[in-house]
């Protein structure tokens, strides 16, 4: 039953126009997305805390707070590069055109499919990863959206691109752990370096914990930078799917430096036309471009969604077409002017790439408080059951700065990687080194494997199972 009531006033979102069953669908997606980004908090970031907790160089009582805290930190300075890719996945543009009760469809199917598998997985004690999770549920509920209303329902070179990511980040982490675990062996002369710890008094030297301590923090920093992202995004789409003209484009971003960026762009097309008139037509289109945006500008608003929606799908094309030109051999143009339209087409993303700080920092928190609690599970699978042997300080330390730079390097690229792969991989990587495949504790290695291969295929048929139930009550 749909009752109409004037509006809501929420916190941070101020009023919200919406029917009574749409709200609270809308408020529930908002605590799932909360409980999702708490969830990966418990069950991702133990990875970064079980180095240090199982060679005995911080007691959970101060590596868990600790951890949570640097999450905290990587959420809010981690940008929004590795958000918007995932927002990229399911398509925006055509759920603006659709009324909101088919957002709600796909937000909630996307989020409970994502949360299910996790708590599973945690519960059993596997490490898997939330990415991966998240990514399968998406590609699902957008498969479920072309089902229902045809068109492309998956950006399947955005998919591609991720998955190449989530694919190489564990090759990539068993070798380089391995190779650095060996370089180790052989290079350092400090037997202290591969004790394994024997009792609960046992701690490494201060050196040395330091360095477990170090390590930790550098993961648990770039675990929040590209994880709590991928928060960040499912927020947004939140957000876009249920208050398209609000959230669509970024109404804090002044008009005039729009306009500013716009004007200085038309001026290096003008004077590369003048020029040479043999670009002629490539220029003007961009030109016509650039005249009809600043007439939607004029327009756009908080409460018109067709306006609000014209409007950034001719920001998009605007970029689009810049970062075109730079690049096109046949127009030729000098240092200065590419340096001018590359300013202007990153300056023009912030309308369309964004996030509010408090979404950053509700997601922040939700990550930080989640790793303090039921971290103890995946702890124990990584510290004690990956090898058959207890972790030694060089294999915590080899398989989270591996974990580490990766996670790094995928953020700078906007690429979601799985901490739980990376790192999980990065210590199998660091046991071969140390005993060969048979320092490998085979069995958890067939769970941790079998629920990786799983994974996606179960997440997208969650997905779309759970698409098409919400879909009955539309």
């Amino acid at each position: 039953m749909h009752f109409s009531i004037p509006a809501v006033i929420l916190p941070f979102l101020g009023q919200v126009d919406l029917s009574g069953s749409l709200l609270t669908v809308f408020l529930l997606c908002i605590l799932a997305v909360i409980g999702f980004e708490f969830v990966n908090g418990f069950h991702d970031t133990a990875n970064a805390v079980a180095t240090v907790i199982y060679t005995k160089a911080l007691r959970p009582v101060y590596a868990i707070p600790w951890s949570g805290f640097f999450n905290f930190l990587g959420v809010c300075l981690g940008g929004v590069t590795v958000a918007m890719g995932i927002l990229k996945l399911v398509p925006l543009d055509t759920l603006m055109t659709l009324p909101v009760s088919v957002g709600a469809c796909l937000v909630l199917a996307v989020l409970l499919a994502s949360i299910v598998w996790n708590l599973g997985t945690w519960y059993l004690g596997i490490p898997c990863s939330s990415s991966h999770t998240m990514i399968g549920a998406m590609i699902g509920g957008g498969l479920a959206f072309t089902f229902y209303y045809n068109g492309p329902g998956v950006n399947w070179g955005k998919a591609g691109e991720i998955g190449s990511s989530l694919i190489l980040s564990p090759i990539i982490g068993f070798g380089a752990a391995a190779l650095l675990m060996l370089f180790l062996k052989h290079v350092t002369k400090s037997h202290a370096l591969f004790h394994i710890p024997s009792g609960e008094n046992d701690r490494p030297p201060i050196h040395i914990r330091l360095l477990l301590v170090t390590t930790c923090t550098l993961v648990s920093f770039f675990h929040g930078s590209n994880d709590g992202q991928k928060g960040v995004g499912l927020f947004m789409l939140i957000l876009i799917a249920f208050l398209p003209a609000r959230f669509a484009v970024n109404h804090a971003v002044p008009n005039g430096k729009v306009l500013s960026a716009l004007n200085q762009t038309e001026q290096v097309i003008n004077h590369e036309l003048a020029n040479n008139t043999e670009k002629k037509p490539v220029l003007t289109e961009l030109t016509v471009a650039i005249n009809q945006t600043k007439a939607s500008l004029a327009e756009k608003n908080e409460k018109e969604v067709a306006k609000t929606y014209r409007y950034r799908k001719q920001v998009e094309g605007i970029i689009k077409d810049i970062r075109a030109v730079i690049k096109d051999p046949l127009v030729n143009l000098e240092t200065k002017d590419k340096e001018v339209l590359s300013t202007a087409a990153n300056e023009l993303e912030h309308v369309t790439d964004f996030a509010p700080v408090w979404v950053i920092a509700i997601i922040s928190l939700s990550l930080g408080v989640g790793t303090m609690v039921g971290w103890k599970r995946i702890v124990v699978t990584i510290g004690e059951k990956i090898g058959n042997e207890h972790l030694n300080y060089a294999q915590g330390a080899t398989s989270e700065i591996v974990a580490a730079s990766t996670i790094g390097l995928s953020t700078g690229f906007g690429l979601p990687v799985s901490t739980t792969h990376v790192l999980s991989s990065g210590i199998a990587g660091a046991m071969v080194a140390s005993g060969g495949k048979g320092n490998l504790n085979n069995g958890t290695l067939k769970n941790i494997a079998l629920a990786w291969i799983l994974t996606l295929p179960v997440a997208i048929i969650l997905a779309f199972l759970l698409f098409m139930l919400f879909h009955l009550f539309i």
